[in-house]
């Protein structure tokens, strides 16, 4: 079983959410920052982040002369702060290495700090046209679905679902391809309640025909965030993010009331560069005391 890529992107054309970042006049710049935002993080959310920091930061070099602590900053409460510093330094490498034009080839995109396969391949599909194979959760849950006939995608594996996805590639609009196939993912083959009648391929989805069976591969661990070492240490930033000046160890102190897991995520902070201890042992945001 296939996915029909003219109909699929017959359907994106008539469907597609209107996405700054999917419009013409869209930098790689621009796809580049979206792609790094949105990773883990919806749509809502991203968006009017996104477009604060593409009027501030039109380009690398307007980034990359800032600091880690303005960076992080403004990133606010997207969630997943190192994403932000990743950015950053890949704003520099492009500006200092690549004449402040983001690469379009994915080996190059793959040299820069912090872009990993994925985020090189979107880049390159999604800001240059390239045809080469882009695979998110969405994604794979559409090629489990349609191709396969399962329920969903089971655990991730690389090789596996690239050559999943390579093979329904067109030679033509190719990026436009995998663009869709992601919406559709997004929007209408969602994991928990798909909105099977809406579907381009319904006809021809494997699942369907296979009398949609459940589910039954390994189970997927589920995400939590309250009390979690990540809401301790967004707590913990948050104060940072709140004054312009560095703060004592008993204003952080307020932010979590388990002194043990506080101080452990405090730690955590400071070993990945979110944090920086003055010389007086106060705490601020990186490059701001």
């Amino acid at each position: 079983m296939s996915v029909d890529a003219q109909t699929l992107i017959d359907w994106f054309a008539e469907t597609a959410r209107d996405l700054p970042w999917r419009r013409p006049e869209c930098t790689a710049w621009g796809v580049l920052v979206s792609e790094i935002m949105l990773q883990q993080t919806p749509v809502a959310r991203v968006e009017p982040v996104w477009r604060d920091w593409l009027e501030r930061w039109p380009k690398p070099s307007a980034m990359a002369r800032a600091t880690q602590g303005e960076v992080l900053r403004a990133w606010g409460k997207l969630g997943y702060p190192r994403r932000a510093l990743r950015l950053h330094a890949a704003a520099q490498a492009i500006a200092n290495d690549h004449g402040d034009v983001v690469p379009h080839d994915v080996d190059t995109l793959l040299a820069l700090p912090g872009i990993g396969a994925y985020t090189a391949r979107a880049v390159a599909a999604f800001a240059y046209g390239q045809r080469c194979p882009v695979v998110d959760t969405n994604v794979r849950r559409v090629v489990a679905r349609a191709v396969h006939g399962a329920g969903d995608a089971g655990p991730p594996s690389t090789t596996r679902d690239m050559n999943d996805v390579v093979v329904l590639l067109p030679d033509e609009n190719a990026a436009v391809f995998s663009a869709a196939l992601m919406e559709l993912g997004a929007v209408v083959c969602t994991a928990r309640a798909p909105k099977c009648a809406d579907c381009p391929v319904f006809a021809t989805c494997a699942w369907q025909l296979n009398g949609r069976p459940a589910y039954d591969g390994p189970a997927k661990a589920v995400q939590k965030f309250a009390g979690t070492d990540r809401q301790v240490r967004g707590r913990l930033l948050d104060v940072l993010r709140g004054t312009s000046e560095p703060v004592d160890k008993a204003r952080l102190d307020t932010a979590w009331s388990d002194a043990g897991q506080r101080d452990r995520c405090l730690h955590s902070l400071l070993v990945d560069g979110l944090v920086e201890q003055t010389a007086d042992g106060r705490f601020a945001l990186p490059g701001e005391h």
